[in-house]
């Protein structure tokens, strides 16, 4: 078998999470959040579209996170996001964090929001 180091370039992936936190790039962070091309944040959750919405130019998908199980995601937040040409993706948070790490480690223009475990 041959092994491959994954190489994320400036690219931030997301090394861990738990109990409301996501360990992103070797740094721990807190609540609910978006990590973009641009940087990390604190995300407002699902009435916080104009995050996302901000970060078009710079991504083709959004994994948006809903937790430790997957939901539906507010028909408003996934109109808004898919008017401003964003593909949206709805996961559970783990996934969308392995999900995430595996486009970006493909040089892909993903972004991910991200509510707690």
């Amino acid at each position: 078998m041959r092994l491959n180091e994954v190489v994320y370039t400036d690219a931030k992936p997301v090394d861990g999470y738990g109990p409301g936190f996501f360990r992103i790039d070797g740094e721990v962070y807190h609540g609910a959040l978006v990590v973009l091309p641009t940087g990390i944040a604190p995300w407002g959750g699902y009435a916080d579209a104009q995050t996302l919405i901000d970060a078009v130019a710079d991504l083709d998908v959004v994994f948006v996170g809903t937790g430790a199980d997957i939901a539906h995601i507010p028909a408003d937040l996934r109109v808004a996001l898919e008017d401003a040409g964003l593909g949206v993706e709805v996961m559970s948070s783990p996934t969308a964090c392995r999900t995430y790490n595996v486009l970006l480690s493909e040089g892909r223009r993903v972004g991910l929001a991200l509510l707690p475990v």
